[in-house]
């Protein structure tokens, strides 16, 4: 990673973490800090994607100024369309609230772990249904994965967003690279004619590729066909701050393109219910649009070595004890 560039991602970071900080009461900041030592500890890598109560302060009741630092420290761990995609996970969460008449407010949960003022790793991550944005920082770099978006609906029908599709781009690449494979290609690639209910890893604390099928290799495609692959997988890198985006992309393309593979199951019309999922050595990603009869999104990036910020950690504690 660009030192001068990770160096800026850093600062952005810890001054958004300090200014939720001095807008929050003491016993905000003490939900809001509440979490193990060691940022490694196991009980960090636990997470869900599904409605309920977390750990960490929960931004329900939060004041008009308490929630533009939290919004803004969301901003601070993506680029901007990748910031759109976590506000719009929670736009559409309350759509979805008021189609089906629920009351109350916003409901995630915020965690501050580390010190943002030390030289220590840090971070922190949101939680709530369909959103899991998970940040961990030190001075060698910035990991954020595992990457959770979610859209129910996928498709907003009614009032003033009619039309609206969050994850819209990530359905739409996958769909032009299904249907522009050949018969042979498509065999390869489509490995069930109905979808899982689901993503396939779901919530596991370690991100494993081998739980997703093989699918179509990419050096199996056409020009054509790959340059849509590689336009599907930067779409999903693309949610992180740039510096960041542009090291996993490189990663991958220093380590060969050829890794990459494909799969998709169900319908291939628009509103069929389906499913497709993209994997590597280290990466790994999902995407259903399943329940609700087609119309319920859910979408996760994860990456095998740097998820929760493992690499990052086990180098600063591996120093540590040298």
């Amino acid at each position: 990673m660009d030192g001068h560039r990770s160096e800026a991602a850093d600062a952005q970071m810890r001054e958004a973490a300090r200014a939720l900080l001095s807008v929050l009461e003491p016993e905000q900041v003490r939900e809001l800090r509440a979490g193990p030592a060691r940022l490694d500890a196991p009980e960090l890598r636990e997470w869900t994607y599904l409605p309920g109560p977390r750990p960490g302060l929960p931004t329900e009741g939060l004041g008009g100024r308490q929630r533009e630092a939290v919004d803004a420290l969301l901003a601070a761990a993506h680029s901007a369309p990748g910031a759109a995609l976590a506000r719009g996970a929670i736009e559409v969460e309350r759509h979805r609230r008021a189609t089906v008449g629920a009351t109350g407010a916003d409901r995630y949960w915020v965690r501050l772990l580390g010190d943002p003022d030390g030289d220590g790793p840090w971070g922190w991550r949101m939680n709530g249904h369909h959103l899991a944005v998970h940040v961990l920082i030190t001075a060698a770099g910035i990991r954020v994965t595992p990457h959770f978006i979610g859209a129910e609906p996928a498709r907003i029908t009614d009032g003033p967003q009619a039309g609206r599709r969050l994850l819209g781009p990530e359905e739409d690449l996958a769909r032009g690279l299904v249907t522009d494979l050949d018969v042979g290609r498509r065999t390869r690639a489509v490995f069930a004619a109905a979808p899982p209910d689901d993503i396939l890893s779901r919530a596991d604390p370690f991100a494993d590729p081998d739980l997703l099928p093989a699918g179509l290799p990419y050096g199996a495609m056409t020009p054509g066909q790959q340059r849509l692959l590689e336009r599907l997988v930067r779409r999903y890198l693309d949610r992180a701050p740039a510096e960041y985006a542009r090291e996993c992309w490189s990663g991958m393309v220093a380590r060969g393109l050829d890794a990459l593979s494909f799969a998709w199951a169900g319908g291939r019309a628009p509103g069929d219910r389906h499913y497709y999922c993209v994997r590597a050595p280290d990466l790994l990603i999902e995407y259903d649009n399943t329940q609700d009869d087609g119309n319920h999104a859910h979408s996760v990036w994860r990456h095998v070595r740097h998820d929760w910020g493992a690499d990052l950690l086990r180098a600063h504690y591996t120093e540590q004890h040298r």
